[in-house]
This record gives C-alpha cells, structure tokens and sequence, in this order.
C-alpha cells in the first residue's frame, strides 16, 4: 500500500474500499496493487490488519472497529470519523472518499459475510452516477470478481475461456448491452432490473467485450481475479 494517505486533487493510479464483516479471500488481498491507496469502511480495517494490509484512511461511524484496530489506526492512519445518525453508509462513505482522490481504478473489496442486505447496499454504492470518473470500476465480493460499467461504455475484460458469466442489471433497467466472446452472444440488448436473461453464460474468447448504452451493468466473473500488474 501508498506510504502516506493521498488527500490532495492528484490523480492516482488505484484506490481499494476494504469492507465487510467477514475474512477477506487470499485472491482478493493478493490482487491489490502496491501502489494503491486503501480505504476501510469501519470493521473493515480489521479484516484488513488480520490479512496483513495497513489501510492508508479508516472512514465511517467507528461502531464495529475493536479497540485495538481504533488505536491502531490513531497512530497510523487518517482517521475519518462520522455520527452515527448519518444517511449513507460506511461502505458508501469510502466509496465517495476513494472517488474524491481521482483513481482511474477504483475496487470494492469484502470477504462476503451473511448479511444480504449489506451486500446490495454495499454493491449498490458503485451505482454512484459520479463513479463514472473512474475509468474502471471492480468489486471482489469474497472470491467473485465483479465489473461494473455505467453506460455509455464498454469494455474489454481477459477471462480464462470456459469461465462462467453472468451480466444483470441490478441497478435498474440497461440499455444496449453487448457481449462477445460467450456461448451466448447479446447484440443492443434490453436487460430489465434484475432479469435472468445474461445470467450462466460462458466464455468461449478472451478477452470478452462488454457493452451497454445506458444504464450500469455488473458483469459477474465467478472466477478468481488476474494478479496485478505490479
């Protein structure tokens, strides 16, 4: 991770949001660039330290930190801390400070847990409409890699051939999506909120070319992520 927490207008290269109430995956911590600034929501500072990763900022109401990652991060870290009666979340909080130091890439990584509604709201807050600043957008959400696109845009994605794909419109209706390089191929496609219709494709190309006009697309890669280029 960066040396020192960058809070000034220059660009960087990655920004990582560590969050969640669960372990995170080796693959996970293994793809997080060295050069990256790192951001945990809350107890996701914890996670972060058991899995040997110093966050460069802790941001969020500070409720679920135990005392000995709040002093840790008091010695080390910038400390962002919010009131409890607050309207976003700690996870979106993060979100909204990785965006505020220009990445062009910016990743959502958690360990998973059990708690469905953290996971929709916590993948929900990459439907940002000011996220689409940052050139990529990621999720790895246990050891499932997610890439999000907010239309227009497209992207070219290298996955292993024969890797199982998914794209769903979890942040209301898409516009336009393509897709090539799969067993099933879409052209200008229409996919509503949450529709079946992407969903269990495979890979038959690498790299697999995603598009979408209008809308944010999550394409659902249920495969470990690449390392990265260090």
């Amino acid at each position: 991770m960066s040396d020192t927490a960058r809070t000034d207008d220059t660009a960087i290269d990655c920004a990582v949001v560590i969050t969640g109430a669960a372990p995170l995956d080796a693959v996970a911590v293994a793809a997080i660039p060295d050069a990256a600034v790192v951001i945990a929501a809350d107890g996701g500072l914890d996670h972060a330290l058991a899995a040997g990763i110093e966050p460069d900022v802790v941001i969020g109401d500070l409720d679920s930190i135990t005392t000995e990652g709040l002093e840790w991060a008091r010695r080390h870290s910038q400390v962002v801390r919010h009131s409890p009666d607050k309207d976003l979340t700690d996870t979106e909080l993060a979100v909204r400070h990785a965006l505020g130091l220009h990445p062009a890439r910016i990743v959502l990584i958690a360990g998973g847990g059990d708690r469905l509604d953290h996971t929709i709201a916590a993948i929900g807050s990459l439907g940002d409409p000011a996220l689409t600043a940052a050139e990529q957008l990621e999720c790895i959400w246990g050891g499932q890699h997610l890439h999000l696109l907010h239309g227009p845009a497209r992207q070219s994605i290298p996955i292993s051939v024969g890797t199982t794909i998914s794209l769903l419109a979890l942040h209301g209706r898409c516009e336009g999506v393509s897709i090539t390089g799969t067993r099933w191929e879409l052209e200008d496609t229409d996919l509503e909120a949450l529709s079946g219709v992407g969903v269990s494709n495979v890979t038959t190309a690498s790299p697999v070319r995603v598009e979408v006009r209008n809308g944010v697309l999550c394409v659902f890669v249920n495969a470990e992520p690449p390392p990265p280029n260090r």
